[in-house]
Formats: C-alpha cells, sequence, structure tokens
C-alpha cells in the first residue's frame, strides 16, 4: 500500500490554492525550548512536489539582506503550519522555477496575473 491510501489529506481552510510563481506568506510555528511563537516567511514559491498527497511539499525562496537568496522546503499538511496567504499571483510558464536562483534584482521580478478582461459592449454591472 502507498502512503497515499493510507492517509488521505483533507484541503485544509487554512491552505488556499497555490502554485509557482505566487508569492505567499507562511506562518510558521517554531519550538525554542519549551516555548513555541509564529515566524513568518514570506517569498515567492520556486515549486510544488508530490502534487496533493500527504507528502507534498513546496519550497518558498526569498532575498534576505545583502542579496542572499534563502530558500525553504514546507510540508503542506504540516501541523507546524499556522497559516498560508497568497499576497500576489504571478503569471509563469514553468512548473518549476529554479532559473530564478541565478537572477536577482529587477531581472527576478515575476509579473502579476490579471484577471481577464470583459468583452466590449458589455456594462460592468451585467
Amino acid at each position: 500500500m502507498e502512503a497515499a491510501q493510507i492517509l488521505k489529506p483533507e484541503s485544509s481552510p487554512k491552505i488556499p490554492d497555490f502554485g509557482a510563481g505566487d508569492t505567499v506568506r507562511v506562518n510558521f510555528r517554531i519550538r525554542e525550548g519549551d516555548r513555541e511563537r509564529i515566524q513568518a516567511f514570506q517569498g515567492v514559491v520556486i515549486r510544488r512536489q508530490n502534487g496533493s498527497g500527504p507528502s507534498a511539499n513546496f519550497t518558498v525562496r526569498r532575498v534576505a539582506g545583502g542579496g542572499v537568496g534563502v530558500e525553504r522546503i514546507f510540508p503542506l499538511y504540516s501541523p507546524l503550519i499556522d497559516s498560508l496567504e497568497v499576497t500576489r499571483r504571478g503569471a509563469v510558464r514553468r512548473a518549476k522555477l529554479y532559473y530564478l536562483r541565478g537572477l536577482q534584482g529587477r531581472a527576478a521580478r515575476i509579473k502579476e496575473k490579471t484577471l481577464p478582461r470583459r468583452p466590449r459592449g458589455q456594462a460592468a454591472g451585467s
């Protein structure tokens, strides 16, 4: 038997629909000794791995101070994820954005996904 058959993950309300190219803020629980705190990690999703099964995970990349890129892998169904919010939808044509590792500054920007335009001649309210 596979893990996906044994453990069927339910779609959690704290995990919205997102994909590669989206900018997300992951609020992650961190244990420091006997204390627990929530730390936010905001960056661009450069990949989603293993679909939506129980072993699914995603990698978030952000550029820290000094131009150093920091990547962090989060399990999608981890109980340590407090919340996940999509702050920006990215328009990309790849599933894995590893090429961002070699870019910096303006070259590493991702265009924002826009809503489709409504056809001419239609009123805004109808």
